[in-house]
């Protein structure tokens, strides 16, 4: 995966276009991260107990992999990730700056 938890990044299509988020959650097998106030979505719940009120709860939703990029920690501009390798350890890489992620 080249977007981990806690990475920050730019969402290049849909609605939320143009924005920055955290990275709060990764499903690598779906290829889908969810990140913070991106994609919200709005679920409904019934009051369970008497005198209970019924509420609507904003969560963020997941989003495609394919609709965000990674932005460098260190140049602060949206990037590609490359892989390199260093004493046996595989480790990514900005590919406009060249520096570790």
């Amino acid at each position: 995966m080249k977007i981990k938890q806690g990475d920050t990044i730019l969402i290049i299509a849909g609605n939320d276009r143009g924005r920055t988020a955290k990275v709060l959650n990764v499903s690598p097998k779906s290829e889908r991260i969810q990140a913070e106030g991106i994609n919200i979505q709005k679920k409904h719940h019934k009051p369970r107990k008497e005198g209970e009120k019924g509420q609507i709860v904003e969560k963020p939703g997941f989003i495609s992999m394919s609709n965000v990029k990674l932005v460098c920690p260190k140049c602060n501009k949206p990037t590609r990730v490359g892989y390199k390798t260093t004493m046996g350890k595989k480790i990514r890489i900005c590919k406009k700056c060249g520096q570790g992620i």
